[in-house]
């Protein structure tokens, strides 16, 4: 008598981004990342200390990923954000805007308390 054994293959569980990337984000990140040379692994963003109100938005490219970063997934961009931003940045959109004034990356996040006047700059 044969017995069969059935293997079961680990369930990949997906991660949920804390943060959102509009379409128009993504565009321009890569538009960007295509002059660039060499091309870069992907964005870093985080919170970093500073501005008028405490804390100010950071946003740079990377070959690769930190030891404590958690790396997220969208469409085949690849957005690094380190742990202690991670917290800060939980419900955050990261929006491309152009209008007749200026045109820039614009992040509306749920957690700031206040802003600075000039806008660089958040408090939570």
């Amino acid at each position: 008598m044969s017995t069969a054994t059935a293997t079961v293959a680990p369930q990949e569980t997906v991660k949920k981004a804390p943060l959102i990337l509009t379409p128009q984000a993504i565009a321009k990140v890569r538009e960007i990342m295509a002059t660039q040379d060499p091309i870069p692994a992907g964005l870093r963003i985080g919170v970093v200390g500073g501005g008028c109100s405490g804390f100010q938005y950071s946003m740079a490219f990377e070959n690769q990923s930190g030891m404590m970063d958690k790396v997220f997934g969208f469409d085949d961009l690849k957005v690094f954000v380190d742990a202690t931003s991670l917290m800060y940045l939980n419900g955050c959109t990261v929006d491309y805007v152009e209008s007749l004034e200026a045109a820039g990356f614009k992040f509306e996040n749920p957690q700031v308390k206040s802003t600075c006047g000039c806008g660089s700059s958040f408090s939570v």
